[in-house]
């Protein structure tokens, strides 16, 4: 079975996408029960979520995470 894990996984808060494959969480869990033809659809997808997933500003990716930033 083709997969896009690449065993870097964690889930980014802002996107709800993996940081390794770009697989929704309930995309990870299905995966196995998704027909063939699913899974290539999704992965045909994985690689514009990526990139889309890089532009996010970093403001928005730490202050989900920890708060609002203040200055030292």
């Amino acid at each position: 079975m083709q997969t896009p894990c690449i065993h870097l996984c964690s889930l980014e808060p802002s996107t709800g996408l993996c940081a390794g494959c770009g697989r929704t969480l309930q995309e990870i869990g299905s995966w196995t029960s998704y027909s063939d033809s699913e899974r290539r659809r999704i992965m045909t997808l994985l690689p514009a979520r990526l990139a889309g997933a890089a532009t996010v500003p970093n403001y928005m990716k730490t202050s989900l995470a920890g708060g609002p930033e203040r200055p030292l």
